[in-house]
C-alpha cells in the first residue's frame, strides 16, 4: 500500500502507523482547521472487502454512540474508479497517546483507574444500545496525563446481534463470539476481563480459539491460575473481579458494566486509602 497520499481538502503531515490492511496519517482538515487522524484503506484483492466493511461500520457506529472516552469519527470518503469504490478514507479524532499494550510502569492503582475509565466508556455504549466486541490492549490509548480513548469500533454492533462469522481477537474473544450466539454487554465484560488479566499477569486467558486456529479443536475453557495466584501482591478482590468477568457462561459474569464499575470503585478506594494510610 502506498505510503504517500495527496487528498483534496487535507494536508497530510506524516504517517502515524499501520493497522490491519490500512495506514493511518496525521493530517490537517482544511475545512475545519482541525488536526485529525486519517485512516486509509485501498482495495487490492478480494479479502480487502473485510477492512472496507469494518471501516464503514466504525463510521456508522461512531455516529450513534457518544462519550468522551470513545474516539469520534468525522467523515467517510469513498474514492471510486470504474464505478467501484477502490479507496476508503475515514477521518478520526486525533488523540496523543500510546496503547495499553505499549504502556509500561503503571501501578496496580493506575491500571484499575484506566480500566474504570474503559468500563465507563463501554457502559455508555451499552446504554446507547451498542457493544464494542473487540476490547484488547491495542484498542485502549492512554495519554501522558492519564486520559484514555477507546478506539476501533469496526466490530461494534447492536446489542443482541448474531454475527454471520466469527469476529474478535483470539486472545480476548468471548465464548459466545466463537459460538456465534447473541452478543450483549457481557461480551464486552469478557473482553475487558481478558484485557485486565493480561495487564496484571502478562499472560492471556485461554479462549475457545486454540493457538493452532483450528476451530474444529475448540474445547471448553481450561483451568488457569487467577492473577493473585501468579503474583501475590495482587489483592484477592482485584483477582476475583478479573476471574468473574472471564467466566465462560455469560450469566455467571457481572450482569452489567455498571456493576463492574461499582466493584472497581471499591477496589480503587481500598488501594488508595492504604497508600494514604501508609504515608501518615
Amino acid at each position: 500500500m502506498a505510503d504517500r497520499l495527496e487528498l483534496d481538502g487535507f494536508t497530510i503531515i506524516r504517517k502515524l502507523g499501520t493497522g490491519a490492511r490500512s495506514i493511518i496519517y496525521l493530517a490537517l482538515d482544511e475545512e475545519t482547521g482541525n488536526t485529525i487522524a486519517l485512516k486509509r484503506a485501498i482495495y487490492e484483492k478480494p479479502e480487502d472487502t473485510r477492512i472496507f466493511e469494518q471501516i464503514t461500520n466504525e463510521y456508522k457506529v461512531s455516529k450513534v454512540v457518544q462519550h468522551p472516552y470513545l474516539r469520534k469519527c468525522g467523515k467517510l470518503i469513498k474514492i471510486r474508479k470504474m464505478l467501484q469504490v477502490k479507496e476508503l478514507l475515514l477521518t478520526m479524532e486525533m488523540f496523543e497517546g500510546e496503547s495499553l499494550e505499549k504502556s509500561r510502569n503503571l501501578s496496580l492503582g493506575d491500571v484499575l483507574l484506566v480500566f474504570r475509565m474503559v468500563a465507563t466508556g463501554l457502559n455508555a455504549m451499552h446504554q446507547q444500545g451498542y457493544i464494542h466486541c473487540d476490547i484488547k490492549p491495542n484498542n485502549i490509548l492512554i495519554s501522558e496525563s492519564g486520559a484514555i480513548k477507546i478506539i476501533d469500533l469496526g466490530q461494534g454492533c447492536k446489542i443482541g446481534t448474531i454475527k454471520p462469522r466469527i469476529q474478535g481477537t483470539p486472545d480476548y474473544i468471548a465464548p459466545e463470539q466463537v459460538k456465534r450466539m447473541h452478543l450483549d454487554g457481557r461480551t464486552d465484560i469478557f473482553n475487558l476481563g481478558a484485557t485486565m488479566y493480561w495487564a496484571m499477569t502478562g499472560k492471556n486467558v485461554p479462549t475457545l480459539i486454540p493457538q493452532t486456529n483450528d476451530l474444529s479443536a475448540m474445547l471448553g475453557q481450561r483451568d488457569f491460575p487467577a492473577p493473585h495466584q501468579l503474583y501475590r501482591r495482587i489483592p484477592l478482590g482485584v483477582s476475583k473481579i478479573v476471574m468473574d468477568c472471564v467466566k465462560e457462561e455469560p450469566e455467571q459474569r457481572p450482569s452489567s458494566m455498571a456493576q463492574v464499575i461499582s466493584r472497581l470503585d471499591l477496589l480503587i478506594h481500598n488501594i488508595f486509602a492504604k497508600k494514604l494510610g501508609g504515608q501518615e
